[in-house]
């Protein structure tokens, strides 16, 4: 048997096992006592948040996670997208990042792919918000031209 895994949910908290949503009524602990794939509440994207590339990329592993009936459509879609997402950024730490959720959702590591996805949430918003023309930094291009 492998490690046990104890985790405790509040009143009203929802956990997904396996495909199943489960509501908790009051506080309750849990252990899994062998493998199982669930998903807190606080990590589920709703599908009107999947608003960008990568945030669209982190709703279709999370179908893979938590509804095992759709998780070979949702693989399916994943394979068919992350090759041109991977090639619609220019930063290498990004492509490399993209590359190795890609090995973790083949190995079966779907959990750690969507925490890896989430930390990229950031660098993505960074690229896709334009700098308003009244910020310093608007300027920037103008000035390295030599303007």
């Amino acid at each position: 048997m492998k490690n046990t895994f104890k985790i405790t949910l509040k009143p009203g908290e929802k956990i997904y096992v396996n495909g199943a949503v489960i509501r908790t009524d009051r506080k309750v602990s849990l252990e899994f006592l062998n493998d199982v794939q669930f998903l807190l509440e606080n990590h589920v994207m709703q599908p009107e948040a999947a608003t960008t590339p990568l945030r669209q990329l982190y709703f279709i592993v999370q179908i893979i996670l938590m509804s095992p009936q759709e998780a070979g459509d949702a693989r399916a879609m994943f394979r068919s997208s992350l090759p041109r997402l991977i090639e619609s950024f220019e930063s290498d730490a990004i492509r490399a990042d993209l590359k190795q959720i890609d090995r973790m959702v083949a190995e079966g590591q779907v959990y750690e792919a969507m925490r890896l996805l989430r930390t990229l949430f950031v660098q993505e918003d960074a690229i896709l918000t334009p700098v308003p023309a009244s910020h310093p930094a608007a300027y920037l291009p103008q000035l390295l031209a030599g303007e």
